[in-house]
């Protein structure tokens, strides 16, 4: 098999760097925001369930930008700019408010950046190499995501469980991000478009997207249905009596199935069919959620988040894959936005009836009814095929 394009590799490792960063973050935002600003479960639904949304509708825009102007990187460095500068508030925030605004901003950046990095992946890999091509990219940002919550299970333990000093830890590997992908991230050549070139994407146009991509986004609402925000695991994890410390455990579990598996997900994706590796996912969603319901001590959710993680894993790189193989390449760009603009608001429905079924029928029933939207996914797969 031909090597994989370095700018594959560069964007990798630049997503490797900013989810180090976030997930140092995120692995203990949730504990933060209940145990230090008083938050409630309804609250962090919603923050989630928001910032999420935000950053899938800013995906359309920046999807379509990137395919009018023919010009990727621009955009993807607005992006991870934009998350960059969010790190710092985190630790100094004074109230729930501060916490709000910096991940709607921090999602905004993931937004900006994330379909047009998408379309360029595509626009750098041939086809036969694609699911490799994204497996690598979220592999790498799987390894960064794990990194990220095992150096604040360090740092909380060297700093007496001292939160707010741990979130400054976050602000090197962001900048980092940004600096790499300035000097290392090339888009092909030839791709910028003059003025009279541009492609002007209409509603009619979006419309006539074939029905293979309609299908894939229609499932993919159902998948992020069954799987609402991870801040959840983190929550459950306190639930059953994981001490504070080790809270960001949570995330590092999860996060090293998903890296160890995602790039030969990849590599499978290329060969085996699609419909299988995609039933093979919702199983192991389902099995996730079973145990995060029944779960009674910390092992058990360990368990649970590692089926989480191998869920990921089998799923978003297919999905990334199957989009990039559907879509027409001058509305790449496009297709990764609308696909994620549909996720976003089934994401932002899911966490804030997770936190509701939280709050009012416990952590059990949350679980339980993921599991049911899962077991809804893999019906879906009895109609839908797709393509070989």
């Amino acid at each position: 098999m031909k090597p994989l394009p370095k700018t594959v590799w560069a964007l990798g490792f630049v997503s490797l760097c900013m989810d180090f960063s976030s997930e140092l973050v995120h692995s203990l935002l949730p504990v933060f925001m209940t145990s230090v600003l008083g938050a409630s479960m309804v609250t962090i639904g919603l923050i989630e369930g928001v910032a999420e949304a935000t950053a899938s509708i800013a995906k359309v825009f920046s999807g379509l930008a990137s395919d009018y102007f023919g010009r990727r990187k621009p955009l993807v460095v607005i992006g991870y700019a934009l998350a960059a500068l969010t790190k710092p508030v985190f630790p100094l925030a004074a109230s729930v408010t501060w916490v709000a605004v910096a991940r709607f901003v921090d999602r905004l950046g993931k937004g900006i950046r994330g379909a047009p990095r998408d379309a360029l992946v595509a626009d750098i890999t041939p086809a036969h190499l694609r699911g490799a091509a994204y497996g690598l990219r979220q592999a790498l940002d799987s390894v960064g995501a794990f990194i990220g919550p095992l150096l604040a299970v360090v740092l909380m333990a060297a700093l007496a469980n001292n939160m707010t000093a741990v979130l400054w830890a976050a602000v090197v590997p962001a900048v980092l991000a940004v600096v790499l992908l300035l000097v290392a991230v090339r888009e092909p050549e030839g791709t910028h478009r003059p003025a009279g070139e541009r492609v002007r994407v209409t509603m009619a146009e979006v419309r006539r997207l074939p029905l293979a991509y309609w299908l894939i986004v229609l499932l993919a609402a159902v998948f992020t249905l069954a799987r609402f925000s991870e801040a959840f695991l983190i929550v459950r994890a306190q639930n059953v009596g994981l001490s504070l410390g080790y809270i960001p455990s949570v995330l590092i579990v999860m996060n090293v199935v998903y890296a160890g598996a995602a790039y030969p997900a990849g590599l499978a994706a290329d060969r085996f069919s699609p419909r299988r590796l995609l039933t093979a996912g919702l199983v192991v969603l389902i099995a996730a959620d079973l145990l995060l319901a029944v779960a009674r001590t910390p092992t058990v959710v360990f368990a649970g988040t590692a089926c989480w993680g191998l869920h990921m894993a089998l799923t978003q790189g297919l999905m990334s894959k199957l989009v990039a193989d559907a879509a027409p390449p001058r509305l790449r760009g496009t297709a990764f936005g609308v696909l994620n603009i549909v996720i976003g608001g089934a994401l932002l429905f899911a966490s804030a009836i997770a936190g509701a079924i939280w709050s009012t029928a416990g952590p059990s029933m949350t679980f339980l009814t993921g599991g049911l939207f899962a077991a809804v996914a893999v019906a879906g797969l009895l109609v839908y095929r797709p393509a070989q």
